[in-house]
């Protein structure tokens, strides 16, 4: 039998949920703990064999009832399905109790009332209340597929546990990997497994309290960001509350027991909540609002986000306003705006930019004339169920939009780049989903999904199609969600997977930037990929990694090749392959002439000259002629020394041969950069005469080649191929510098 499962079925040793002053409070949260298991266990006993096929059991006849109130469309084959699975699970579960000794099949009954209150469809129900037949009695898959459909079994198998004995401490990890996967086909198999785990977590009592702690803090690191990142808020707030009463029992009590003074006296938002309606009846707008309490693990949040200071009578809820149209709301917003003083800082849209588990609403606070400040909630009736219930309130995934609870299936889908998205397959739970298929290891697995899930909130990026030196980038435009705090590393795997470590730099907003550079919501992203098979990933790339995608993809590539992970993308200088010694018998004229008769010429080495660079010239020691560009700075140096100028000009039809330029080329770092850059040089025939290469600076270097080239049309080709090495984003001729006169 599960060990989750056999535990007491009676009261809490803590009662963490809402007191009667919190239900009597305006618009009733969705409570799924008015059910009496002991009545359940008794109406299970007398009904649970009832021969006749079309008598129902007495035991889901509140069961039936709810189902019905929220799915209208629930008929007689409805009735009958839910009638046989009960049958099925209390007549394989008779005689297991649980550890409290009522009948076992309370529990399942429990789970299944749980997803009827949120509004689940008669599969998910119908699964529930079989989810523990093929784990802990002699029911087989196979059977329940026949009986009741492959929908059915598959999230009954999703659902079933590994056992230990085949996996040992790896069962409880691997188990949850085989819930995510079958979750990444069917978003049902996790909404059951977190009503499996409420009902579990309010009936801890009987356990042993170093097992209700371990329960829990899985439950907390879990259980919970996955309620949160499926939109569940509904069984999210109440597991929040169980997990803080069991690891936190002491704050817990004393956050309680602020929550029951302040219900004990009058609640000040009653009266702000009064003049809302006021104001809204006035404005002809038809909305519903009520108070909105908050939970104990709200309230210790807020509590501890004010340092402690003591919390203020409207601290304890909020006010939700409820309309019956999209346009409505800001209709609301702007009559709340205009009545009241609004608090701007408090203002988020969710309804134009959604949360990335559906929630939507306009959050907004405002202070009556009192100075009482209130936060208020405004959002339609579906979206306050999708807000409640996440994806359960929308259905089948597999029937699609259609059958979610209000027939509108609420926010059923967003677009990524045009392309329509399933808000039942997010896209968080497909990169969860890739990187779990490089961690065969249980332990890797289960400390990265912590890691993953404890990156609560999203931002959106968009990309853009970047080249790298020529190299095709990012395919196309579009969006990728990221857990907040995430880099540009992070943003390369996310968007090539395992190819991401061919990134070689970004530009984040239309500007180079580093590739640890942390992205913001709305940033604008373009990826510079290389595809040639040198990139690679160093160790630093660790440091910027937050992701388990990223972290697991590069910890991989590292291992993989040790040697290119080591820090030699600073690379040294190398001894530079001198020039090729010329065959051409000595120069009998120079390349360049003056009108000085006999006069030698020779090119100045600070600006190196090639035709058709405008030039001038000036007398040096020996009576030698220097030739240097128009715009060199050591020219007015030297008419500043009292030097005349000479006029100069290249020779037609000169030799080939013997011009040397400098050229500087700047490149996102990287290892081999230093290599590919003088493999490209020397692929054009040129020498190098020099080289040198400047220490990187936020990810990026310089290098500065001094060639000899064989004639002047040599150079822009050359720049051309140096442009084309990956990673290198400018190449342009030497800017001379005053120093260079000092040479002459």
């Amino acid at each position: 039998m599960s060990a989750d499962n056999a535990v007491n079925a009676g009261r809490p040793v803590v009662d963490a949920g809402r007191t009667a002053a919190d239900r009597k409070r305006g618009l009733r949260r969705i409570d799924m703990r008015r059910i009496d298991l002991r009545r359940l266990g008794r109406a299970t006993a007398l009904f649970g064999g009832a021969s006749g096929r079309d008598r129902l059991p007495g035991a889901i006849e509140h069961l039936i009832k709810v189902h019905r109130a929220r799915q209208p469309g629930a008929g007689p084959e409805a009735v009958e399905l839910l009638r046989r699975a009960y049958v099925l699970a209390e007549s394989s579960h008779r005689g297991q109790t649980r550890k409290s000794g009522e009948p076992y099949i309370t529990h399942p009954l429990a789970v299944t009332l749980i997803l009827a209150e949120l509004g689940a469809e008669t599969t998910t129900l119908t699964a529930s209340l079989l989810h523990d037949t093929v784990e802990d009695t002699e029911v087989t898959l196979d059977q329940v597929e026949r009986e009741f459909g492959k929908a059915v079994a598959y999230l009954v198998d999703g659902v079933t546990k590994l056992e230990k004995v085949d996996y040992g401490a790896a069962a409880e990890p691997e188990t949850f990997r085989k819930m995510l996967v079958a979750t990444g086909s069917d978003v049902r198999v996790m909404a059951i497994k977190l009503a499996d785990r409420l009902h579990n977590m309010r009936t801890l009592g009987v356990m042993r309290p170093e097992k209700q702690a371990r329960i829990a803090h899985v439950t907390r690191d879990v259980l919970i960001p996955l309620a949160e990142r499926l939109g569940v808020q509904a069984l999210k707030s109440e597991l929040e509350d169980l997990v803080f009463a069991v690891l936190h029992a002491e704050e817990h009590a004393r956050t309680r027991a602020m929550i029951e003074a302040h219900a004990a006296a009058p609640d000040p938002l009653a009266a702000v909540a009064a003049d809302v309606r006021v104001v809204l009846r006035e404005a002809g707008i038809a909305a519903e609002v009520a108070i909105r309490p908050r939970h104990a693990v709200s309230v210790h949040r807020l509590l501890r986000k004010r340092g402690g200071a003591r919390l203020g009578g409207c601290d304890f809820g909020r006010l939700l306003v409820l309309v019956g149209e999209d346009a409505d709301c800001y209709a609301v917003l702007g009559e709340l705006h205009t009545c009241f003083t609004p608090v701007i800082a408090e203002f988020k849209d969710f309804i134009a930019a959604p949360k990335f588990n559906l929630y939507q609403s306009l959050h907004t606070a405002v202070a009556d004339e009192e100075g009482r400040i209130a936060e208020v909630l405004v959002r339609t009736r579906r979206m306050h169920r999708v807000a409640e219930a996440g994806v359960i309130a929308l259905g089948d995934p597999q029937a699609g939009a259609e059958t979610a609870a209000d027939g509108g299936g609420g926010p059923t889908a967003e677009t990524d780049g045009g392309v329509r998205v399933d808000p039942t397959q997010p896209g968080w739970l497909a990169r969860l989903l890739e990187w779990q298929r490089a961690t065969p290891d249980a332990d890797t697995f289960w400390t990265a999904l912590r890691d993953d899930l404890a990156q609560d909130r999203e931002i959106t990026v968009f990309t853009q199609g970047g080249t790298a030196g020529g190299a095709q980038g990012a395919e196309g435009s579009g969006t990728i969600r990221l857990p907040a705090g995430a880099s540009c590393v992070d943003a390369a795997y996310a968007v090539h997977g395992g190819s991401g470590h061919a990134c070689v730099g970004v530009r984040v907003n239309g500007r180079l930037a580093p590739l640890g550079t942390r992205l913001r919501d709305g940033d604008t992203l373009q990826l510079l990929m290389d595809d040639s098979a040198t990139s690679g990933p160093d160790r630093d790339w660790l440091e910027h990694a937050t992701t388990p995608a990223a972290r697991i993809a590069i910890t991989r590539w590292l291992t993989q090749y040790p040697a290119a992970g080591r820090d030699d993308q600073h690379e040294r200088t190398p001894a530079v392959r001198p020039a090729p010694a010329s065959d051409a018998p000595p120069v009998a004229e120079p390349v360049a002439v003056s009108d000085r008769p006999g006069a030698t010429v020779r090119l100045a080495r600070c600006c190196t000259p090639v035709p058709p660079d405008r030039v001038t010239g000036f007398v040096i020691r020996g009576g030698t002629v220097a030739v240097h560009r128009a715009e060199c700075p050591a020219i007015a140096r030297m008419k500043a020394g009292g030097r005349k100028p000479v006029p100069v000009r290249w020779r037609d039809g000169g030799r080939a041969g013997g011009y040397r330029a400098t050229v500087l080329a700047e490149a996102l770092s990287r290892p081999r950069l230093l290599a590919d850059l003088t493999e490209a040089i020397a692929g054009q025939g040129i020498g190098i005469v020099s080289a040198a290469v400047e220490p990187p600076q936020e990810h990026r270097v310089r290098h500065t080649y001094t060639v000899e080239l064989p004639d002047p049309g040599a150079l822009n080709p050359l720049m051309r191929a140096m442009r084309s090495v990956p990673g290198v984003y400018d190449v342009y001729r030497a800017r001379p510098a005053v120093a260079g006169a000092n040479r002459l």
